[in-house]
């Protein structure tokens, strides 16, 4: 396996195709838009600068990786040549099905269709494909070049064969792959959505305040980010949609979006990505600042 494909070329379309391209595979990042591409090299090379200025890498190796990237604007230019193609697009349904239904149509026959999905279905997103047994998940965690799992999610038709060519090239981007079946949420966010969803219900009850929270869980609990402020971190839509999939997925009232988190995305506080979620973020400072709604 030597072509990767990568659709999306967002924080994590550009993570995976970053860790790709630094273990010598040629990579074909794929987006609607020339911007965003551009925006996604620009911000491998500054991540590779990182690496180098740790002694993680070369400069030689950082324009290596560089090279082995190419940018596609058209899904079908981008994927014809794949031995795997990668889906690393915005956690909606509709939009993941429509991306697999003209991969199937645009990818070699014999290549591995992956979704980064963090909940969606593999199963529901293979039916849409003539080619279910190579259909998987590869669920990365943010930032990719630096976590280490990766959640390889089996559906329903999913051929041993297939898990074991992504458990072993999971392990060549020197990750650590956990195997897992397709039920809502996996494993990752099927515990860590109800607890992130619980610190939110603790705040909207008044039972303490975002920074006291997240303290607790910090000092209290060893996690290195309270649960609010990873929230922030990974998008409270996102958190909201997985939610979502999880209390369809089992009718489960437990796993049902707090009022507080529904009204914020709403509203268009959705963490880190807007500047304000649960915290105040302004570019260029890395002080932790409570959003002012919720300050004392």
């Amino acid at each position: 396996m030597k072509a990767i494909s990568v659709i999306g070329s967002g924080t994590m379309g550009n993570g995976i195709a970053h860790v790709f391209a630094q273990h010598g595979y040629k990579v074909s990042l794929v987006d609607i838009s020339a911007g965003q591409l551009e925006k996604a090299l620009s911000t491998i090379s500054k991540n590779m600068d990182r690496q180098v200025i740790k002694g993680a890498i070369s400069e030689e190796d950082k324009n290596q990786a560089l090279n082995r990237i190419s940018t596609f604007t058209t899904l079908k230019e981008g994927v014809e040549s794949a031995d795997l193609v990668v889906e690393a697009a915005t956690e909606n349904m509709a939009l993941k099905l429509d991306i697999f239904r003209q991969l199937d149509q645009f990818a070699p026959a014999p290549a591995i269709l992956a979704s980064n999905t963090s909940s969606i279905s593999i199963t529901k997103i293979a039916a849409v494909t003539k080619r279910p047994t190579q259909v998987i998940g590869m669920h990365f965690m943010n930032p990719v070049p630096v976590m280490k799992l990766v959640e390889v999610i089996r559906g329903y038709a999913t051929s041993d064969e297939v898990t074991e060519i992504i458990m072993d090239l999971s392990r060549n981007l020197s990750k650590d792959p956990v195997e897992v079946n397709d039920y809502p949420g996996f494993v990752a966010n099927r515990i860590l959505m109800p607890m992130i969803n619980e610190a939110i219900y603790t705040l909207y009850e008044g039972v303490a305040g975002v920074s006291e929270i997240d303290t607790v869980m910090k000092l209290g609990m060893a996690h290195p980010m309270g649960p609010l402020q990873l929230a922030d971190f990974i998008g409270l839509d996102v958190c909201l949609s997985i939610l979502r999939v999880l209390h369809d997925g089992f009718g489960n009232p437990k796993y049902a979006p707090c009022p507080l988190l529904v009204n914020m995305v709403e509203a268009g506080y959705k963490g880190v990505k807007t500047g304000e979620g649960f915290y105040r973020y302004t570019p260029g400072s890395k002080d932790l600042v409570v959003a002012s709604r919720f300050s004392k």
